[in-house]
């Protein structure tokens, strides 16, 4: 088949009640319903004045977090920066990163590229409350 076609909010598993955070809390990884190989997708809607319970760094992977909606902020390594919608942010390997919604909610795109292969979280270092305070 020369493309694939999914729906991120209707056919893709919603993953976000594994992350030990709010009930609302959006995950959707699509990176097998879109059967990619070079890349990596996922769509999260986190709710209004929460922060996202891990933060995480990669050790190859490159990312981009797009904002579709709502703002929030991130912190990447000490740095903590304020994000809208239409921003995007490119994260280098090795960055810790982390992200939080403001009163609206915030709903992010994350691109990521190399693809991780079979086992993507050889590639990932998360920790539970890596931004604390």
């Amino acid at each position: 088949m020369p493309f694939t076609h999914r729906n991120l909010k209707e056919d893709l598993e919603d993953l976000g009640g594994n992350f030990d955070g709010a009930p609302d809390l959006e995950f959707r990884s699509a990176n097998k319903a879109l059967e990619l190989e070079r890349s990596g997708l996922c769509y999260q809607r986190v709710p209004p004045g929460y922060r996202f319970p891990y933060g995480h760094t990669h050790f190859e992977q490159e990312e981009v977090f797009v904002v579709v909606g709502g703002s929030g902020r991130m912190k990447l390594d000490d740095e903590v920066i304020d994000v809208k919608e239409w921003d995007a942010v490119r994260v280098p390997p090795g960055t810790w990163r982390g992200y939080e919604a403001g009163p609206e909610g915030l709903e992010i795109l994350v691109i990521g590229a190399p693809h991780l292969g079979a086992n993507p979280r050889d590639d990932v270092e998360g920790e539970r409350d890596w931004w604390a305070g």
